[in-house]
């Protein structure tokens, strides 16, 4: 399968078509964000109904589409629905559907390291039978969820003209209060009469009717992958066959069965026999979307190694390397900000889009030789990247995500920036959005003090507002975390512990 970017048919998404859809989790002024709150992961599922979102607490928060008839729930009358036809958004709302605690602090005893329960990365599996399958991970164990709906009952009727016969008289009511008269004290009846029937005790009870009130999700822990990494896991991928799927750390990438937790088979080790040797390192891996043998990963040295798993079992040396060499007068800090952070197939499988720390890189794979599009993100930057070695900020992981007609592409930047492009149309600045503060919240002359969250997650709090605030440069709010819903142009982005949406209009 292949495809061309043709610029002729598309429209490029220019900065005012992009609107503010939805908030979750925003902070209110003066409120203290803690480090377990901060988001880690975001990804929709291929349906786009659904959308994951994890954190450094090790909890996953799953939203649903909510359906779109319920704007219009309070209209009554046929004209109140045809007048209500133009109000009606197009675009789809998010609604907060359950969430879960994927992982907890564990301690390794032999090495005497503690592992953090962060959420280094989410996947959806394929549902089969209307059910939710999520893979997480943090940076040891890959665990496997299961989401149904389970359904709340509760009693919606009383009928107590029927009888109710026990063949153990010491079951019945009487035999319970010791001879006691069938009157209490305060002179009422217990309520039931006792007959017999061949020898069948009948009590006079109730039998009740229930009735379904609500669906209420619940999530269980279908199947464990553990102690398979060495080092910290950094991505998993659903392969295209819907039935394995890789993990990849440092130095290593593994293959899976989804329904063998107990074993696992390694296809990529780049760990030397002396360490002191190590070049590089792996940063991310992905499956390709269609074609269940090839798989790309990427490396600390901005290599992108494209895979054919049929070719060996052991792919270190099979593989076709994309790599730009055009990084200009080398120095101290060329080969950090090479490292590809993320990597991203586009829906047709033929183009990969990848961020390094200074640009957004998009490829041909059929072209080795250079990306076929660089879109400069930090080059402002540059002359300042001794500051950011020292307060490690060169050091921080942007991702990166694709539209569903493979034409525009998203990443994020520091002052929570989130940077919007589209191939052959345009500037090659492309659209900035501003994201984090609420600019239709009044200030408070007294922030409220901060208190302790009783559920999982903050993000349980959901709010609709539009615009935009000016924000100073800050290299401690960064845009590290979004997702581009596949069916829809619908953004999801993170910025610390709030989720923002923004659609094109």
């Amino acid at each position: 399968m292949s495809f061309s970017f043709n610029s002729s048919n598309v429209s490029s998404l220019a900065v005012s078509d992009w609107k503010f859809s939805q908030i979750f989790g925003d902070k209110l002024p003066g409120e203290e964000v803690q480090n377990i709150d901060i988001i880690s992961a975001v990804q929709f599922d291929k349906s786009g109904n659904h959308l994951a979102v994890g954190d450094r607490g090790g909890r996953v928060v799953i939203f649903e589409k909510a359906d779109g008839k319920e704007e219009s729930l309070e209209c009554t009358s046929r004209e109140e629905f045809e007048k209500s036809d133009f109000v009606v958004s197009r675009h789809p709302k998010f609604r907060y559907k359950t969430e879960f605690q994927s992982h907890e602090p564990e301690f390794d005893y032999l090495k005497s390291i503690e592992i953090e329960e962060k959420i280094n990365d989410i996947r959806w599996c394929v549902t089969p039978n209307g059910s939710l399958y999520i893979l997480s991970t943090n940076d040891k164990t890959i665990k496997l969820w299961k989401v149904k709906e389970h359904k709340v009952k509760q009693v919606k009727k009383m009928d107590i003209s029927q009888p109710i016969s026990s063949e153990n008289s010491l079951l019945a009511e009487r035999s319970f209060i010791n001879g006691q008269s069938e009157y209490l004290a305060n002179g009422h009846s217990l309520g039931r009469k006792e007959t017999t029937v061949n020898g069948v005790s009948l009590f006079n009870g109730g039998r009740s009717k229930l009735e379904c009130i609500a669906d209420s999700p619940r999530a269980l822990c279908r199947k464990v992958y553990a102690r398979a990494h060495d080092f910290s896991t950094n991505s998993i991928s659903i392969n295209s066959d819907g039935e394995t799927f890789l993990s990849a750390d440092d130095l290593r990438i593994n293959l899976w069965n989804l329904e063998i937790s107990n074993q696992c088979f390694n296809i990529i080790d780049m760990k030397p026999e002396n360490m002191e040797d190590l070049t590089e390192v792996i940063t991310s891996a992905e499956f390709h979307p269609y074609h269940c043998n090839l798989m790309a990963y990427t490396s600390s040295r901005g290599f992108i190694r494209l895979v054919d798993m049929r070719l060996s079992a052991l792919c270190d040396h099979s593989a076709k390397i994309l790599k730009d060499e055009s990084h200009g007068p080398k120095s101290f800090f060329t080969e950090i900000i090479a490292a590809i952070t993320d990597l991203k197939f586009a829906n047709g499988g033929r183009h990969i889009l990848c961020r390094d720390f200074m640009n957004l890189k998009l490829w041909d794979m059929r072209m080795d030789t250079c990306p076929v599009a660089t879109y400069r993100i930090h080059e402002h930057l540059r002359p300042k990247l001794c500051d950011l070695y020292n307060n490690d900020a060169i050091f921080d992981k942007f991702d990166c995500c694709l539209a569903g007609d493979r034409l525009n592409f998203a990443t994020g930047s520091y002052s929570n920036h989130l940077r919007i492009f589209s191939y052959g149309i345009g500037s090659e600045e492309g659209t900035t959005i501003e994201v984090g503060k609420n600019p239709y919240r009044k200030s408070l002359l007294q922030p409220s003090p901060k208190l302790r969250r009783s559920s999982l997650s903050n993000l349980t709090r959901g709010f609709s507002r539009q615009g935009s605030n000016e924000f100073g440069f800050d290299f401690n709010s960064k845009l590290l975390h979004m997702a581009w819903n596949p069916t829809t142009n619908l953004i999801a982005c993170a910025a610390e512990n709030t989720l923002l949406m923004y659609h094109h209009a």
